[in-house]
Order: C-alpha cells, then structure tokens, then sequence
C-alpha cells in the first residue's frame, strides 16, 4: 500500500457549473498532497465536461467519511 492510500485525503475535488449562488458543486474525487510537497495525487470518480474543477481543503469530518 503506498503513503497516498494509507493518509486521509487533504482535499476534494468538485465539478462546479454555473456561477455564484445557482452554482452546482459536484463531489468527482480527491487529492492528497504529495511527500515533497511539489505537487498532488489526485483520485477522480468522474471527470467534468465543462473542464472545470475546483479543489478544496477538506474539513476533518469530511475526511474521515471519505476514508
């Protein structure tokens, strides 16, 4: 099992359509920060068509759902 699995995500990533209040935010997956910090590990269950996708830090509840 590598470190990315073992470790809660410390984010989620979203499909987000629309704009401000009507906005729809989707949960596609999640990312953790990689061991030297230059980039992420990202897990999509889905991948948008509009090509946009928001990432946001988890709150520690959410992380323990998703683990």
């Amino acid at each position: 099992m590598s470190d990315t699995t073992k470790n809660r995500p410390a984010f989620r990533l979203y499909s987000v359509t629309g704009e401000g209040k009507s906005a729809r935010w989707t949960d596609i997956g999640v990312a953790w920060a990689t061991r030297d910090g230059k980039g992420f590990t990202l897990t999509l269950n889905a991948l948008p068509l509009n090509g946009r996708i928001v990432m946001r830090e988890t709150a520690d509840k959410e992380s323990e759902a998703a683990a």
